[in-house]
């Protein structure tokens, strides 16, 4: 009930619904049958597609019938993240949400604006008797935010609208028109394991800001398994390094916020010390964007084995090489990232190595050679790679005659001209292009802060905004 006094009371209403069902990635069985049953309850054709996609069709209200029909779309799916000292079952519990001044935001987790926000708006369009829109076809996708499977599983032929509305931007002022593709690369090798030989140290990185892999990567964030990395090669020379465990970050689409290492070296204290400049360093270095960073460099001990100094060796210094980061920035639309890596999953336990990161582009080419580039190095030493789950990206249309028309009531409603832009993010917009070249697609939402990280947090008065501009544009939709 936290949320129920607040404007626009509708869509609050229906997102408050929305956060009681659990709804992680690749597990949106509850949320699926959920939206079912809320389009079946209001007398609309629904329908469940395959891989699992929702899509309800209202008719459009009296005197509409004439105007280009709109696919409202939004993925069901959410980013689960929570601050270690949580306790917190994403599978089974409904996310808590409080009130801080102007924002909404979860009580230590994620709170599943992204893309919540744009699902509640839908459903209260879908339930509404009072606004004014064209045909309608509600399109709930699953999985966006670890493989956009299902985008990626719709049919050519399951929509027939003119345009579509994707309500998956997350700032106010902008009207998107173009995004990034993207490609899992997922480094992997199995090592043998002996007695550790030296002294065992932990290294523990934490109190990282996190974030969108995709909308934060030009920030200059820290990167707790890179930050990591770099402590870690200080051990290369004199120290004999043995890696008995790393686990470093969480979910591709996520900036790592913390990582954990156990290593033995061959004089720990030695060790400490020598790293002790560079600690000092690196906290100097994020201190004006990482006020909270954390590394913790101590005595510890273990009863597990560690991997080899030679392979050892090899892993640090292909953690040490993978880029991360802006890759490439566009040399054609001004402040663009074009291409970026994100390293956003270190694990080594018993021997098996793990590494997985998300590389993104809106150039197909440069997507390619970002992938590629982690793939040599990688190969290099050894290790096995996978590239999967390959999505393209969505090429801007400036001039459509749906954009034009949202630039012109965005100007007359709100008296300034908003933010034409593509984004670094990846968005379905792309992959259901595919299926759909003849689709005018348009993206725009309410403002979003820290999508992706425990500090996700949705603006109050920026959701009142845009409720009240996805009407006027449902509104003045024009004829066919």
């Amino acid at each position: 009930m936290v949320l129920s006094n607040i404007e626009p009371q509708i869509v609050w209403k229906n997102f408050s619904k929305l956060n009681t069902v659990p709804r992680p990635s690749k597990k949106e069985e509850k949320v699926i049958a959920f939206i079912k049953e809320f389009g079946e309850n209001l007398g609309l054709e629904t329908t469940v597609d395959e891989v699992g996609n929702v899509i309800i069709k209202k008719p459009a209200t009296p005197g509409m019938e004439n105007r280009k029909s709109v696919i409202l779309q939004s993925h069901l799916d959410m980013v689960c993240q929570k601050n270690n000292d949580i306790n917190f079952d994403f599978e089974t519990e409904g996310i808590k949400m409080e009130i801080d001044g102007d924002w909404v935001k979860a009580k230590g987790t994620t709170l599943g604006a992204d893309n919540g926000l744009g699902v509640a708006a839908i459903m209260s369009v879908l339930e509404s008797s009072d606004i004014p829109h064209p045909a309608i076809e509600a399109l709930f996708t699953i999985d966006e935010e670890t493989g956009m499977t299902g985008a990626l599983g719709l049919k050519s032929g399951q929509l027939t609208g003119d345009i579509l509305l994707n309500l998956d931007t997350e700032e106010d002022d902008e009207i998107d028109i173009g995004c990034a593709g993207g490609v899992d690369v997922t480094i992997s090798q199995k090592y043998n394991t002996e007695e550790v030989k030296g002294q065992v140290v932990r290294i523990e990185v934490k109190g990282l800001k996190g974030g969108h892999s995709g909308m934060d990567i030009h920030k200059g964030l820290g990167n707790s398994n890179i930050i990591l990395g770099r402590i870690l090669y200080k051990s290369i020379e004199k120290q004999n390094p043995q890696l008995i465990s790393i686990d470093g970050g969480g979910l591709r689409n996520a900036i790592p916020r913390e990582a954990v290492a156990l290593v033995s070296v061959r004089n720990a204290n030695e060790f400490i010390e020598e790293t002790t400049v560079l600690k000092k360093e690196i906290i100097e270095e994020f201190a004006s964007v990482e006020p909270s960073i954390q590394i913790n460099i101590e005595n510890s001990t273990s009863s597990e084995k560690a991997v080899s100094e030679e392979d050892s060796k090899k892993i640090i210094l292909v953690l040490k090489s993978l880029h991360n980061g802006v890759y490439r920035m566009s040399p054609d639309v001004a402040d663009l990232v074009e291409s970026s890596n994100n390293v956003a999953r270190v694990e080594l336990k018993g021997g098996e190595l793990r590494i997985l990161n998300l590389s993104r582009s809106s150039v197909e080419s440069s997507k390619d050679s970002v992938a590629e580039q982690l793939k040599s190095v990688s190969e290099l030493a050894g290790m096995n790679v996978e590239l999967s789950g390959s999505y393209p990206g969505w090429k801007p249309k400036p001039g459509s005659e749906i954009v034009q028309l949202m630039e012109k009531i965005y100007e007359n409603k709100f008296n300034e001209k908003p933010h034409v832009v593509a984004c670094h993010a990846g968005l379905e917009c792309g992959i259901i292009g595919a299926n759909y070249p003849e689709m005018e697609m348009v993206s725009f939402g309410p403002t979003i802060k820290g999508a992706h990280s425990p500090d996700e947090r949705a603006n109050i008065t920026s959701t009142q905004k845009f409720w009240s501009y996805l009407k006027d544009i449902l509104a003045q939709i024009p004829q066919k």
